[in-house]
């Protein structure tokens, strides 16, 4: 039976059908879905981490009880996962093990576009790359076969078109896989500097068996269509090149992109007159090419920025130029805004009342520093909100303290604040962190996290107190707001920076977009008293418009939370 399935359904599915027993994964855009959905599957036990880190370290103790494992996560996601990465490529496998990453070119929900297969390479591990929702439930099942084949986890490297597009599916039986006996092995599992030595040899030789492998497997295919032009690529740029150039080249489709063949792609090349390879962000197919003695064509054509389409490949190497209609200049932007009644809003203005340096994280909340809040001066990683601004607080002194704040989710508090914490603790600055708990982790799509009281199946789990959890950091004062209480928020904001010691703010209000979230009727107001002062503006809620100059509050998106209302001195606003 077939079936239309995302990219990211489709992998989950191929988890499933492979026999897979263990997920354990930190959602990320554009990657959350696949351990959504296969937590659907009763014969996989599913679990959200607290981070990526850990998601790879549970997965790879499954494996080595013996069951086939998973763990995914976006790719910046990646890079906090990378410690444990890099010696599983060192340790091998027992049970095979895969980890997908789900790379963003284009930046759709990200703070970078980096390029996962560089992780690829450094660690000595094996990527594969599908290109439509067949192949990723086809690529996982495989990726499952490699790893216990070579002894090695797998990488199957998404993008966000694959992850979030949707092709047919032919779904088939679970294959049940019984557990690999357990055998103690410290030669191969305990890496401590003697050990790992040995393990060396045997990575490279595993590599270059697994590079023998990809000059003829079915991974990586040839269509010939006699054609001059040869175009070498993977994955989504596949189906790019596909509908922009359709039989009219020949194609080097790469299923396997590290380690990469190299007798396969020279015998391609020299059936054609110009190869030109077409690869998202950086020029990784094009520089094994170049470096294996074949001329191709690559990043002078499409460069390294963001998403490559068919109008563009077209142009660049059949020469035609696409029309189409474009819009006036005058075209409003439409950038996103928190959401109407977001618990987030009236910290973020208090903030800007007070004129805080504010040291921000990466969640929805990251939307503070739109306009007109303006309110968070850096946003960089997970977690490093309250670790910039102990080490911002260090250099500019008392002065500074008392002007500033780190902004945190309690998702990402609880994936990587709890040592940026601890420091400021240990290594004493006078730092104010408000944690922003609206009960769920919201940017990703409402997953449940160590803090909320449920696990990813939503069975109650243990809930961690995070008041006695900074108290035990070494945090003394801690305090617990409601901000859609402005003035009360604004004034415990003031006292927590006057004091001379660390502290931390809860900011505590759930998601407004929560189902159990009973809301207040609508606002209303009152024409007469309204002035078209709009002060009301300033907190930036989607609900709130001026017509004819007046204040006009969209009953459709007002869900009373009443910040509106405190802000309005002529009490225009009302219920």
């Amino acid at each position: 039976m077939k079936t239309l399935m995302l990219g990211n359904e489709a992998f989950a599915r191929g988890l499933y059908e492979a026999g897979c027993r263990v997920v354990s994964s930190y959602p990320g855009t554009p990657s959350t879905e696949v351990t959504e959905a296969a937590a659907k599957y009763d014969e996989i036990y599913a679990e959200w981490a607290p981070n990526e880190k850990v998601a790879m370290e549970v997965a790879l103790g499954a494996s080595m009880a013996g069951a086939r494992s998973f763990c995914g996560m976006k790719h910046v996601g990646l890079n906090v996962a990378a410690d444990p990465l890099y010696t599983a490529g060192y340790t091998g496998v027992t049970g095979g093990m895969v980890i997908c990453v789900a790379d963003d070119p284009g930046m759709h929900s990200s703070q970078n576009e980096q390029d996962s297969r560089h992780h690829a390479i450094a660690s000595k591990t094996m990527m594969v790359e599908p290109s439509d929702s067949a192949e990723c439930k086809e690529y996982a099942k495989a990726a499952f076969e490699l790893s216990e084949r070579f002894d090695v986890p797998v990488i199957v490297r998404m993008s966000t078109r694959v992850s979030h597009s949707q092709s047919a599916v032919e779904l088939c039986p679970r294959e049940e896989r019984e557990l690999i006996p357990y055998e103690k092995n410290p030669g191969k599992y305990v890496m401590m500097p003697g050990n790992a030595i040995r393990r060396h040899p045997i990575v490279e030789e595993r590599m270059a068996a697994i590079a023998g492998y990809a000059e003829d497997c079915p991974l990586n295919t040839v269509e010939d269509n006699g054609s001059e032009i040869g175009v070498i690529t993977a994955g989504i740029c596949y189906q790019y090149a596909k509908e922009a150039l359709g039989d009219s080249v020949n194609y080097l489709k790469l299923g396997i992109v590290n380690p990469m063949p190299v007798k396969l792609i020279k015998d391609f090349a020299a059936k054609c007159r110009e190869v030109f390879v077409i690869e998202e962000l950086d020029d990784i197919i094009e520089t094994h090419c170049k470096k294996n003695g074949v001329a191709v064509k690559g990043k002078e054509l499409f460069g390294w920025l963001g998403e490559i389409s068919q109008l563009k490949i077209r142009d660049k190497i059949l020469g035609v130029k696409a029309e189409y209609d474009t819009f006036e200049d005058n075209v409003p932007v439409r950038p996103p805004v928190m959401c109407a009644g977001c618990p987030h809003r009236g910290l973020f203005y208090c903030l800007k009342k007070l004129g805080v340096t504010v040291s921000g994280d990466i969640g929805c909340y990251t939307l503070g520093a739109a306009a007109p809040l303006c309110a968070m001066d850096s946003t960089i990683c997970m977690g490093a909100s309250i670790s910039a601004l102990h080490g911002f607080n260090k250099v500019r002194g008392a002065e500074s303290e008392k002007k500033s704040v780190a902004v945190i989710g309690d998702s990402t508090f609880m994936h990587s604040g709890m040592t940026g914490l601890v420091n400021i603790a240990y290594n004493s600055t006078n730092s104010t962190v408000i944690i922003l708990d609206n009960s769920i982790t919201g940017m990703t799509g409402h997953q449940q996290n160590p803090t909320t009281g449920k696990n990813l199946k939503g069975d109650p789990a243990y809930a961690v107190d995070l008041v006695a959890l900074c108290h035990a950091m070494g945090i003394s004062s801690v305090r617990v707001v409601d901000p859609y209480h402005m003035a009360e928020t604004e004034a415990v904001i003031r006292e927590e920076l006057a004091k001379e010691e660390p502290s931390v703010i809860i900011s505590r209000r759930p998601c407004a977009l929560l189902k159990y979230v009973k809301h207040n009727p609508p606002l209303k107001v009152n024409t007469d008293k309204c002035v078209g002062c709009k002060q009301c503006l300033k907190i930036g809620c989607p609900a709130i418009s001026i017509h004819n100059g007046k204040c006009v509050i969209d009953h459709t998106q007002c869900v009373g939370c009443g910040i509106c209302k405190e802000m309005c001195k002529l009490n225009a606003i009302g219920d």
